[in-house]
């Protein structure tokens, strides 16, 4: 069974095509579930897997997961369990992630080069792993800059429409942010088209950051400057973890970690 937590998100949409390669091509069919970011509805879906036997469960935990109780009960039936994305740190199971802390650090020290002084960050709830990490990757490149830090700036915002409400804000200030590095590319993208809206320039007064590479990414003007997740590979990678464990290839109390390197794609919204 395949937990997602949000769909249709290009990113978890390329993830659910490599486990069905994956799966497909060792003999397997796969369950998908929506969680609609719920943590009632995640538990209620973990249960209905235990209940039809499935062999295995690959999930990307909801926003608002705080208690990992239906985790450990499928691990302690003996049902193989791989995370991915959204990882969950308060259970010992094996985990595909991208990597989120140098997809972030190499975005933000590309704006730093191209001339940014003063970036704002847009992400998800900090309780997030992912989010954990690609703020301190936004903060380390800072810091190795030596740039300050400005709390004022930084913002829990990972959508489109919060980001049009959010930008006018942090435009109207007295330093202005002159770049951004948003979690994902439709907060991006909101961004872009808010402080487009209100007579800047992008990317000659404004430098824009996403986070995805999804469709999307090429679909605005100027084209969006992203970090690559390679959700694909991600797909395979935690298909193969599982099937591998189901077959005794791979002992069941053996925790593995795998990281998929991002890349910088680098278009219109950057210098």
């Amino acid at each position: 069974g395949v937990i997602v937590p949000e769909f249709p998100h290009y990113y978890f949409s390329s993830i659910l095509t490599g486990i069905e390669e994956a799966a497909a091509a060792r003999g397997y069919r796969i369950m998908v579930a929506l969680s609609g970011e719920q943590y009632e509805r995640e538990a209620s879906i973990c249960e209905t897997f235990h209940r039809h036997k499935v062999c295995g469960v690959i999930v990307s935990q909801a926003k608002d997961t705080k208690n990992y109780e239906h985790y450990q009960q499928l691990i302690d039936a003996g049902i193989p369990l791989v995370f991915y994305d959204r990882i969950c740190t308060g259970v010992n199971a094996s985990r595909v992630v991208v990597d989120d802390y140098m997809g972030a650090y190499n975005a933000v020290t590309h704006l730093i080069e191209t001339g940014c002084r003063h970036i704002a960050y847009y992400g998800s709830p900090m309780q997030l792993e992912i989010s954990k990490n690609r703020f301190n990757g936004y903060k380390d490149a800072l810091l190795k800059h030596k740039l300050t830090v400005d709390d004022s700036i930084i913002v829990i915002c990972d959508n489109r429409t919060d980001a049009e409400a959010i930008t006018p804000r942090l435009m109207a200030l007295d330093n202005p942010p002159d770049g951004f590095f948003a979690v994902n590319d439709d907060t991006a993208i909101g961004i872009l088209y808010t402080v487009k809206h209100v007579g800047y320039r992008v990317p000659e007064d404004i430098s824009l950051c996403g986070f995805s590479n999804g469709q999307r990414a090429v679909a605005c003007d100027p084209m969006l400057t992203t970090v690559e997740q390679r959700g694909h590979r991600v797909g395979e990678e935690a298909a193969k973890i599982l099937m591998d464990k189901v077959e005794g290839l791979s002992p069941m109390d053996k925790v593995e970690k795998r990281v998929v390197r991002t890349r910088l794609i680098i278009r219109g919204t950057t210098r």
